[in-house]
């Protein structure tokens, strides 16, 4: 029975060594505690398409937090796009990574003015007005789009913090740049079928990967806040929820009422 007993301790601990955030050296986060407008305050059906300069524009003058997503060209340029192919939002089905910025700058999102920003256009247009929450994207081993939004981003006056899916991703700001603050994005990727190893989206789903990261915040999927994992990271360890993505009024206000913030579209909360 003592056995038993021991056995389960030591499993319990595990588990909750795996999915602690960090604990120690947390940065200040006062300033980037607030909603985010998910890929800027856009209408995609009314021609501010998202991850667009007009979209970043609206949600400043809202005073909203802008969430975004960052890759690689393939001359090592950092933009703002979300998907890792241009077919959805500009109708031509190639991968963004294999595009230079030159080539890249003959495409417009949804057929409007608009082209794909530059990070470095974006935080020229948001000048430290509202914080950023910057999704890097990523689906391997590779870190370069840290590193080359890291140098960005370390001239930036503004607020911002950094999330991903990808904790390998986060891990590479905890060895380099451990003044910022990071997320771990989380979703049920099992259920949602997501592509790739059974066990490694398992382990993602559960939140099983934070020791490679110790995240400082979860961006958790709004169908996922009840999970275990999320429970006691927020419940025990105090971290911080961010949810995404929230569509309606009624949920937003619900999650302010919770203490968490949210990552929204669709609609404006002011209104």
């Amino acid at each position: 029975m003592a056995i038993i007993f021991l056995v389960i301790v030591i499993i319990v601990m595990g588990y909750a060594w795996l999915i602690m955030p960090r604990t120690t050296m947390r940065p200040d986060m006062n300033n980037i505690l607030t909603d985010y407008a998910h890929r800027g305050l856009f209408s995609n059906d009314e021609g501010v398409p998202e991850n667009s300069l007009a979209a970043f524009k609206y949600a400043v003058l809202g005073n909203f937090g802008i969430e975004l997503d960052v890759q690689l060209t393939a001359d090592g340029e950092v933009v703002v796009f979300h998907d890792y192919n241009l077919k959805r939002m500009c109708g031509e089905d190639v991968k963004l990574s294999s595009l230079t910025l030159a080539e890249l700058r003959k495409y417009k999102l949804l057929d409007t003015k608009y082209g794909i920003p530059t990070l470095k256009e974006v935080l020229a247009l948001v000048d430290g007005r509202v914080p950023l929450l910057v999704e890097l994207k990523g689906e391997s081993g590779d870190t370069s789009v840290c590193s080359a939004t890291a140098d960005i981003l370390d001239g930036y006056g503004g607020a911002y913090s950094v999330e991903s899916f990808n904790p390998l991703l986060l891990r590479w700001f905890k060895k380099n740049r451990q003044d910022v603050a990071r997320g771990q994005l989380m979703t049920n990727l099992v259920k949602s079928k997501f592509a790739g190893n059974i066990l490694r989206n398992l382990a993602l789903s559960a939140l099983l990967t934070n020791f490679l990261s110790r995240p400082d915040f979860i961006a958790v999927d709004r169908k996922c806040l009840k999970d275990l994992s999320v429970k006691i990271c927020s419940g025990i360890f105090g971290t911080t929820i961010f949810v995404w993505t929230v569509v309606k009024k009624e949920h937003f206000d619900i999650n302010r009422e919770n203490g968490d913030f949210s990552i929204f579209e669709g609609f404006n909360p002011l209104d």
